[in-house]
């Protein structure tokens, strides 16, 4: 087994329960490691730290998958780290009739690094990570169809990724029908269809649950627009709750028309207006016209980086200063980042920022996170990567 040994001065966060070894933090490594391949990490002493599989090009050089014991990850281990998975969403009530669309394995957060799948019922969704989960893709798909007896996966790993982790990524349905051409699925009972022709993500934003919740539960009675919408879940669900206006704006035709197929659908075509145009001049414009009672920014990911951190602090205060003006006084403002090198500190930072530019001083009223099929690893900071500040913004 090939091992990799830790510098003195960087056990203590993988000690503690951090799933990532970062190359810099890398004395030596022993035994002919070979890309995707397992290895042992040790620390300075050749105490054993966990195993886990190696990406040499990557500044991730190791993510672990195991803390004690030699465990190999084949099928039998995979089988049983995905059986977790999906009893751990069953207990969250995830997969009832009224949910059937939700992520079922969160890479570290399920011991599962460089694995992402997301469920739509009938259908899971793949992202490999990582060269050692491509090396092992058979046996992930195996694993996948004996638990969770799926008719269809489809393989939507980021190119990007896996250009700098060395192996080409396959793309499209790798098992059951071929002529498969949509997502369909169910939350809180509202019926979705997703094209797999619109290529965010896996196809939809499960991890924004817990905000499409809340704005249900305080839409009655208010004038929301929802700001890069995407399909305009978040509006749908203000629509369903009782809105008396809903708004949904963003850059992208086909999700767009893809929000208005899934309005009709459920009944509220009536109820949701989509608009085609760039989310800050809608703002802008709302703001000029007297604002809206509740209104809700999450823009794309800013941050993918610390580098590019300090100019994304600066976007998104832009898009706080340019949502005060969008929100009626005393109205409601949701501030979303999925980076996590923004996290709620600096979420938080920018409305205050922003809301200073143009003279108000929003009141945080509560602070919400990406949903629990989303789990993280106490000793694991970056892996809370969404962040919403839910703030009053006050009248004169």
């Amino acid at each position: 087994m090939a091992v990799v040994r830790l510098k003195a001065g960087h056990v203590r966060p993988v000690w503690a329960g951090h799933p990532w070894v970062y190359a810099q933090a890398i004395e030596r490594v022993e035994g002919g490691a070979t890309p995707g391949g397992e290895v042992d990490v040790v620390d300075p002493h050749g105490q054993l730290l966990g195993r886990g599989l190696y990406s040499p090009g990557s500044a991730i050089a190791v993510r672990l998958y195991a803390r004690r014991g030699a465990a190999a990850l084949d099928g039998n281990l995979l089988e049983e780290r995905v059986r977790a998975a999906q009893d751990r969403r069953t207990a969250l009530g995830l997969g009832a009739p009224e949910t059937t669309g939700f992520r079922l394995v969160h890479a570290d957060g399920d011991d599962l690094p460089g694995l992402i799948v997301d469920r739509y019922d009938q259908a899971l969704v793949l992202q490999l990570g990582t060269i050692g989960m491509k090396l092992r893709e058979v046996a992930i798909i195996e694993a996948l169809a004996r638990v969770t007896g799926a008719t269809v996966m489809i393989d939507r790993t980021s190119p990007n990724t896996a250009r700098l982790e060395g192996f080409t990524p396959a793309r499209g349905v790798v098992r059951g029908d071929p002529g498969t051409t949509e997502l369909r699925f169910r939350e809180r009972k509202l019926e979705f269809r997703i094209p797999l022709e619109l290529g965010q993500k896996t196809g939809f934003y499960f991890d924004q649950r817990p905000l499409r919740d809340r704005v249900e539960a305080l839409a009655r009675g208010r004038r929301v627009l929802d700001a890069f919408a995407y399909v305009g879940a978040i509006g749908l669900r203000a629509a369903r709750g009782g809105a008396t206006e809903v708004i949904a704006v963003d850059d992208s035709v086909l999700a767009l028309e893809v929000g208005a197929e899934v309005a009709a659908l459920n009944g509220l075509a009536e109820r949701v207006r989509f608009v085609h145009g760039d989310a800050r001049e809608e703002l802008r414009r709302a703001g000029r016209r007297g604002g809206f009672d509740l209104v809700v920014c999450d823009p794309p990911k800013l941050a993918p980086n610390a580098a590019a951190r300090k100019r994304a602090l600066g976007y998104l205060r832009e898009i706080a200063a340019a949502a005060c003006r969008a929100t009626r006084p005393g109205g409601l403002l949701a501030l979303c980042s999925c980076s996590a090198a923004l996290g709620i500190d600096e979420v938080t930072r920018a409305l205050a920022l922003g809301g200073g530019d143009v003279g108000v001083r929003p009141i945080v009223v509560e602070r919400l996170f990406q949903g629990p099929d989303h789990p993280v690893a106490a000793a694991f900071p970056e892996g809370l990567y969404l962040s919403t500040v839910l703030a009053e913004v006050p009248r004169a």
